[in-house]
C-alpha cells in the first residue's frame, strides 16, 4: 500500500468499536456520513457525523449548551499530513474537533479491497475500555478517476 493506493475520497460505510469484554458500540449511530480524503500533496481530511435534527434554539453561536455538546458528539473531523509504511497509514494531526489530537499522530492498520478501505486502531489499551475501532469506507465515483 503507497499513497498513490489511497489517495481520493472515501466515503464512510461504518464505524464500530469492538471492545475487549465483548461490546461491540457504533459511537455514532447506523446513520453516520462523511469522508476521509487523502490528496497528492500528503494531506488527509476526515469529517463524520451522526445523523441528527437541527437546533431547535438559537443559531450556532447561540444555540443552548444541551444542543452545542450535542452537536460537538455527533461530529468528528480533523485534518493534517499523512505517511504510508507497509499497511500503516500514520495521521499527523494538525486540526482537530478534539484538541488533544493536535500536535500528535494517529496511527491506523489499513486494507485494501478493491474499492474498500477497513482502517482500524487499538483504543485505550490497558484500561476497561480497551477496544480496537473499525472504520470501512468505500471509494468514492469522483476518487476513482
Amino acid at each position: 500500500m503507497n499513497r498513490e493506493t489511497i489517495k481520493g475520497r472515501w466515503s464512510i460505510q461504518s464505524w464500530e468499536q469492538l471492545y475487549d469484554d465483548g461490546r461491540v458500540v457504533c459511537p455514532m449511530g447506523t446513520e453516520l456520513e462523511g469522508f476521509i480524503e487523502y490528496s497528492d500533496f500528503g494531506m488527509f481530511c476526515v469529517v463524520a457525523k451522526k445523523g441528527r435534527e437541527p437546533f431547535l434554539t438559537g443559531g450556532q453561536w447561540s444555540a443552548v449548551d444541551a444542543e452545542k455538546a450535542a452537536a460537538y458528539s455527533g461530529y468528528l473531523t480533523y485534518a493534517g499530513d499523512f505517511d504510508v509504511a507497509g499497511n500503516t497509514i500514520t495521521h499527523k494531526v494538525r486540526y482537530s474537533i478534539f484538541p488533544n489530537w493536535v500536535g500528535g499522530s494517529q496511527q491506523r492498520i489499513a486494507e485494501l479491497d478493491g474499492d474498500t478501505l477497513s482502517l482500524t486502531a487499538r483504543l485505550e489499551e490497558g484500561t476497561r475500555e480497551a477496544r480496537t475501532a473499525r472504520l470501512i469506507w468505500t471509494r468514492t465515483a469522483a476518487a476513482a478517476s
